[in-house]
């Protein structure tokens, strides 16, 4: 029996368990869950916990920090914390469903270009490399300038066009080294189809890789929004952390010493992206014992 099947076989609700009390117990990853919940959180009950609405712009404008006004107000009399609490919204969005609409493709392809062979996979060969070749950067504000006020979703579309490509190569050398393995020689001599031995055989022996494709895309999407909204890219009256940073350069925020504008959607973005990044050394104990047994001790 090969290892796929023990893994069909299995409780999912179980698999999932074992999963994340592996990722728990590596400190560093206990951390990250932990501060990705509480940015989850702040995105769901925004409306909770913020003080004021978002677009309200009825405040004095560029007022200090003050007990109405924790972070302060913009140049445009909207209460800064509110806009910190609601852009907390549009990065989690941008960052799993990229992210996961990025790895599904890097699964596909990755897969398929390790396990085919022949003109299909020179094809696939090709294609990837093209995009591994391109700059990321320059292609999502070509991308981003030629769609430009599409709003959260053209975002969305620009970063999974730019990010599948690293995770399929990486999918691929795995494929092709599972591939050589016996129980995928004795699926393909049980006369198995091609889609279910990839499938069933050799993509539930690739979970971490996975799961670490997800959350390398998911960090590269923050990261990528950010940088689109703050170049003016994306859609300027949508509240999040990157269109803050465009609103604060646009006025000047620096001159005029409301640093805060600057420093607070800055600092968030780092955290949420370092919080994916702490996950991502638990991901690593899900395929390697010896790191699991380290964590233990």
């Amino acid at each position: 029996m090969s290892p796929g099947d023990h893994a069909g076989t299995a409780n999912p609700l179980r698999v999932l368990w074992r999963a994340f009390a592996t990722i728990w117990s590596v400190p560093k990853a206990r951390i990250g869950v932990a501060m990705l919940g509480v940015f989850v959180l702040v995105a769901i009950f925004a409306p909770l916990l913020a003080p004021y609405a978002a677009t309200d712009n009825s405040f004095g404008r560029s007022e200090d920090m003050s007990a109405a006004h924790w972070l302060g107000t913009t140049a445009a009399g909207q209460d800064v914390l509110s806009q910190l609490i609601y852009g907390a919204r549009v990065s989690v969005f941008v960052g799993f469903v990229a992210g996961l609409l990025s790895t599904i493709i890097a699964v596909l392809i990755g897969l398929s270009w390790g396990y085919l062979r022949g003109f299909a996979g020179e094809v696939i060969n090709f294609i990837v490399n093209l995009f591994l070749v391109i700059p990321a950067l320059p292609l999502m504000i070509v991308i981003a300038a030629y769609l430009q006020n599409g709003g959260i979703g053209m975002i969305v579309l620009v970063v999974v066009i730019t990010g599948w490509a690293w995770g399929a190569r990486v999918l691929r050398s795995q494929t092709q080294s599972l591939r050589s393995r016996d129980f995928v020689t004795a699926a393909i001599f049980s006369g198995e189809s091609p889609s279910r031995i990839v499938f069933r055989e050799i993509l539930p022996n690739m979970t971490s890789l996975i799961v670490g494709s997800f959350f390398g895309a998911s960090t590269a999407a923050i990261l990528a929004e950010a940088g689109l909204e703050f170049l003016g890219l994306g859609d300027s009256t949508t509240v999040s952390w990157g269109t803050m940073l465009f609103w604060a350069q646009n006025s000047n925020a620096l001159l005029t010493g409301q640093w805060v504008l600057l420093f607070a959607p800055g600092l968030c973005i780092s955290l949420l992206a370092t919080s994916m990044s702490l996950i991502n050394f638990g991901v690593d104990g899900l395929s390697n014992p010896r790191l699991r047994e380290g964590a233990k001790r």
